[in-house]
């Protein structure tokens, strides 16, 4: 559809529009027709180049730039642009001859080397925008002139296209700044929605955390710079420094939805009102956090949050085989583990091809009937494709991407024989049910020590260690060095993901450190804190068995985590984010390293850099395109794995060897 075809026919404004067309711009009408979005006042303009003007619009009238071109610019009806709605958005956001320029005006301010506070203006326009380079420069020179001379403008690109095509211009000409620049190091980021009442607890050291935290309760409110990965539930998060939507505590934050932020200021914002031990409403969405303190008479009394229980399938426990990963399906998660049961699936959808992997982009996404059309495009086949052709592209495309890690699991029939075997740990584990079970708090964490330190050391019956061994690579591989890897039925679960709570061990070589290796994560199943966390989620004792998974060791030049949505905007169906850090994905899982960070468009394409995190400079450009086929190749795997309920994102843990090939470790429900 081309828009310039349509006569510019000027239907009426409601009274209450501030829209102005063909006005210089000053401050005093920005911040009359502006928004905020994320703390900052914006203001969406459009520009008609057929008419050498540009339209200033009131966004509190018009928040979507097509809606006012086609209804207030051309005179279309709303119910024509729905019928026509992702042509008539191709012709205004990629067509190379279009009329219009869309685009957002933001308001910042940085600070002078006297420490004045300086405002500056930057336009951007849409992620999906393919803007080449002589049209961004002839958009920023439009707006630029049309400005109060005094304000800066920067021109942000919007996407990693717009950055490349960017590169032959002069930043003489077309000043810019980059996304990561321009919000890497913001104040304050909104990381998982929510709201809670309690005590807010600011802790400014690990140490002051460490000497507090038997006193941390499920009321707190807890503030530090860096959540320690084994943190209580506790009633909301807040982290002092710049940290990742994808680290374990984030994770942790969104299955048990509690909100939690980044809030650099923390000091100037609770020390005026010595919020600081008091009680207080803590808010987060996805564009303000708020911390409102509390009358003494709205403090509750006994706070007691309602937290679903969790129901686990009933563990069979029969099987004692140890089985290779590409053996085990979804249907396997009460044998081997929800984790092993995952990676067992991802190999069958890899090698089997039959999956429907288009179901989320199949799903309505009114006023479109499907997204098959943007999803045709990505894969680079036709529409409208004939029957199945469009299935058949996804899984070529899936299996072409990325990879599925070999390996042995080891069924919780194993781990069930060998604590049958031991009267002290039969007898250790009926003290620590009785303790659960009257709410004796105290003597928990000393029971489950003792129970650990029973596992690691107590002798493995000869038919399981016979079993365990059979994981051992023979030939060539033989003695090379092994991954081992939790994989219980409490964990990788709908609103409980268990992230960083149960033991990987990453450096395993040999039959005696094999088996020691497995005791391990067995013992991690019962220490303080995973029981205390099963307990508060209502996941019994008895109910609760771990799998392990034995895996070839892959080094890895990238890894990290993607999850299938905008974890800090849930409303978006288009992005997907991903983080990542030289070496394995536990550094970005682990918060040991704050990773790049990327989000990718898998509807339009187009991708953009949000962070550097600690590399200090962003990935070459070949290696962000294949990553953006990483993205895409997750979002299609959610089709099968959050089956029905295809909108439920997934949290995927990846690495890429330095072959420069994909492979998934862990696939598991990330919590909305």
């Amino acid at each position: 559809m081309n828009t310039t075809l349509i006569p510019p026919v000027a239907a009426p404004r409601p009274a209450t529009d501030r829209t102005v067309v063909g006005e210089h711009l000053a401050l005093p009408l920005f911040h009359r027709l502006s928004g905020s979005l994320a703390g900052h006042p914006y203001l969406k303009v459009v520009v008609d180049r057929a008419e050498d003007t540009w339209h200033l619009l009131d966004t509190a009238v018009h928040p979507f730039h097509v809606d006012y071109i086609a209804t207030r610019v051309l005179g279309m009806e709303p119910a024509e642009l729905d019928s026509c709605l992702d042509a008539f958005n191709a012709s205004v956001y990629m067509a190379p001859d279009r009329r219009f320029l869309l685009g957002v005006l933001s308001l910042h301010t940085d600070q002078d080397t006297e420490g004045r506070h300086r405002p500056f203006l930057v336009l951007e326009t849409t992620e999906a925008d393919t803007m080449d380079g002589p049209l961004l420069e002839e958009f920023y020179s439009f707006v630029r002139h049309r400005l109060d001379g005094r304000l800066s403008l920067l021109l942000k690109p919007a996407n990693h296209g717009q950055e490349h095509a960017l590169a032959a211009i002069s930043d003489v000409r077309v000043p810019r700044i980059l996304s990561h620049e321009l919000f890497g190091h913001r104040t304050r980021t909104p990381l998982n929605p929510g709201e809670a009442v309690g005590r807010l607890r600011h802790f400014r050291t690990t140490d002051e955390y460490a000497a507090a935290a038997s006193l941390v309760g499920g009321s707190d409110i807890l503030a530090m710079p860096c959540l320690p990965d084994d943190v209580p539930r506790v009633a909301g998060f807040i982290n002092t420094a710049t940290t990742t939507p994808l680290s374990h505590t984030n994770v942790l934050a969104a299955g048990w939805g509690i909100p939690n932020a980044i809030v650099r200021d923390l000091d100037r914002l609770i020390e005026p009102d010595s919020l600081d031990g008091g009680w207080v409403r803590y808010r987060v969405t996805e564009d303000d956090i708020s911390l409102v303190p509390l009358a003494a008479a709205a403090v509750p009394t006994a706070p007691t949050p309602h937290r679903p229980r969790i129901r686990l399938r009933t563990p069979l426990l029969d099987d004692l085989s140890a089985r290779p990963l590409h053996r085990l399906r979804l249907t396997d998660q009460n044998r081997y583990g929800t984790k092993a049961a995952n990676l067992g699936e991802l190999h069958h959808v890899l090698h089997a091809r039959t999956a429907d992997l288009t179901a989320f982009h199949g799903k309505p996404r009114p006023p479109r009937p499907d997204l098959h059309r943007h999803l045709a495009a990505r894969l680079g086949t036709t529409y409208p494709a004939a029957p199945g052709e469009l299935r058949a592209a996804a899984a070529d495309f899936v299996a072409g991407t990325v990879g599925a890690p070999d390996g042995i699991a080891l069924p919780f029939g194993l781990q069930h024989r060998f604590l049958l075997s031991s009267p002290a740990l039969r007898q250790g584990i009926l003290r620590l049910k009785a303790a659960l079970d009257r709410g004796a708090a105290e003597a928990v964490e000393p029971l489950c020590l003792t129970l650990q330190q029973l596992v690691r050391t107590t002798p493995l019956p000869e038919e399981v260690a016979r079993e365990i061994l059979r994981a051992l690579p023979t030939g060539p591989a033989a003695g090379d060095r092994l991954v081992v890897r939790s994989s219980a039925n409490a964990e990788d679960l709908p609103g409980f993901s268990a992230a960083g709570v149960y033991t990987s061990v990453t450096s395993v070589h040999g039959a005696d450190h094999l088996l020691d290796a497995v005791r391990e994560v067995w013992a991690s199943l019962l220490s303080p804190r995973s029981v205390r966390l099963r307990q508060q989620a209502g996941i019994s004792l008895d109910d609760t068995y771990m799998g392990v998974i034995v895996q070839p060791y892959l080094p890895a030049t990238l890894g990290g985590v993607l999850v299938t949505c905008n974890p800090t905007r849930r409303s978006d169906f288009r992005n997907v984010c991903l983080n990542c850090s030289p070496g394995s994905p536990e550094a970005v899982v682990d918060g040991t390293a704050l990773p790049l960070q990327y989000l990718y468009n898998t509807v339009e394409g187009g991708g953009r850099t949000v962070a550097l995190g600690s590399s200090g400079s962003d990935l070459p450009a070949a290696t962000r395109e294949r990553l953006a086929h990483l993205a895409l190749a997750g979002r299609l795997l959610q089709s099968h794995f959050s089956a029905p309920d295809v909108d439920r994102p997934l949290d995927i843990e990846w690495l890429m060897t330095d072959q420069g090939a994909f492979h998934l470790v862990q696939i598991r429900p990330y919590a909305r």
